[in-house]
């Protein structure tokens, strides 16, 4: 028994250091591990599933469904697109280039002739036999696809960044698909709203939020068309028609509209796309834009609902509104990242700044002092029971978790500290009583 209390002890403290070690990183530096890692482990190879063998190019290399790029940074999914889009923010706010010429090295390992054509016709024998289903299977499938926002949204977003600082035709071809597909084949509501057609037909996911207002956002500012803002604007005031909670003042994961109700989960990570997408769509619209005074308030709004369930720790639950669930951090960084942009650029009260801390503590606790990430939440889709979300796996050092909690870090890097008005400083304003 005595052995078992010494070594509980042990644990305790040993768990004790750590957590001191962790409040004690600066954002930059925390960042700069995470993102140093993240470049380190980035191997450029495609490996054969089957027999381990590597490759530096598939160029001339017999047709395998087995083929596969060896690191999960190369793959071509969304959460990646965040982590590129949140490297570029890190590199700009450090003065460091190695982080967007890192992209720019991922997006070439794409855009390579002798690669992309290697998976498309891939992609096309599976297609021709399987249809659907098969291609999910082939090696960047979604970069093919292009049937949903997922497919294009946030790595088209995080494409036009590297596009106008190293420009490139194909980065634009692909720009360009992606801006069709948004404008003229995504699947809407009759009054525009962005909307999946699953799990029921015409589901509208908070998610897609930030996969299209990612792009949206970016286009216009590449093209000074303000089309895309507008439409990006219009997709923040639907979805807070179709999704906010009155009574929690915070959003659902989504709502069917054949059938008229809402999803069972208040998802913390639904919330923070959402809120992310809000910010980047502030930070780059017109100041003049005539809808931009209706974001800057729903902003407001959510902010306000939102801080009222940052827990003790400083983060946030994966359900919003149940402290029984686990605290994770997708949803924190994403909270944080916004509450920080939207102090600085003072489209929030100041107080915000001191969630926005608070929330950074919780963030760090769940970073160690070698830069891993834990807490993230698996990619969740939408189901009819609590049960779901409550139980949904979390997993570490993944780009579903780093790319927002480095936009997050990078955001604090620079953010003001929270002052108060004191009590003392105001006593000669009061008239003396009669």
């Amino acid at each position: 028994m005595k052995l078992r209390l010494n070594t509980l002890f042990t644990v305790i403290c040993f768990s004790a250091a750590i957590l001191s070690a962790q409040n004690k990183m600066a954002p930059g530096e925390t960042a700069k591990l995470i993102a140093d890692r993240i470049v380190k482990s980035t191997s450029y190879l495609f490996e054969n599933k089957k027999t381990g063998e590597t490759y530096k190019t598939v160029k001339d290399l017999e047709l395998s469904p087995d083929v596969q790029a060896q690191s999960k940074y190369n793959q071509w999914h969304y959460t990646n697109g965040v982590t590129n889009i949140a490297l570029m923010e890190l590199g700009d706010k450090l003065k460091d280039k190695q982080y967007e010429t890192y992209v720019l090295k991922n997006m070439n390992f794409v855009f390579n002739e002798g690669n992309m054509d290697y998976f498309k016709k891939l992609y096309d024998q599976a297609f021709a036999k399987g249809g659907w289903d098969a291609v999910r299977n082939i090696n960047w499938y979604m970069l093919f696809r292009g049937k949903r926002l997922d497919d294009n949204g946030p790595m088209g977003a995080s494409l036009i960044e590297l596009q106008k600082r190293y420009p490139n035709e194909a980065f634009l071809d692909y720009i360009n698909e992606t801006a069709k597909h948004l404008n003229t084949t995504e699947p809407r509501l009759k009054d525009g709203t962005i909307a999946r057609i699953w799990p029921h037909e015409n589901t509208i996911w908070a998610d897609d939020s930030f996969m299209a207002i990612s792009f949206l956002c970016r286009m216009g500012q590449l093209t000074g068309d303000n089309k895309y803002f507008t439409d990006a604007a219009n997709q923040v005031l639907k979805y807070n028609k179709y999704l906010w909670c009155p009574e929690k003042q915070i959003y659902y994961h989504c709502y069917h509209t054949d059938n008229k109700e809402h999803g069972v989960a208040h998802w913390s990570r639904a919330n923070g796309w959402l809120f992310m997408a809000q910010a980047d769509l502030l930070s780059r619209m017109p100041k003049n834009h005539p809808l931009r005074n209706a974001v800057i308030k729903n902003f407001q709004q959510q902010a306000s609902g939102i801080a009222r369930y940052q827990g003790a720790n400083g983060l946030w639950h994966q359900l919003l509104d149940k402290t029984d669930s686990y605290e994770e951090i997708t949803g924190t960084s994403m909270f944080v990242f916004g509450m920080a942009r939207g102090v600085k650029e003072g489209w929030l009260h100041p107080d915000f700044i001191y969630v926005a801390q608070q929330g950074l503590k919780g963030i760090m606790s769940k970073i160690t002092p070698q830069g891993d990430v834990t807490a993230i939440c698996v990619g969740t889709g939408i189901m009819p029971s609590l049960q779901y979300y409550y139980t949904r796996p979390t997993q570490e050092n993944d780009p579903m978790g780093e790319g927002p909690v480095l936009r997050a870090l990078v955001e604090m890097m620079d953010a003001p500290k929270y002052t108060e008005i004191k009590a003392e400083e105001q006593y000669d304003k009061i008239g003396n009583q009669q």
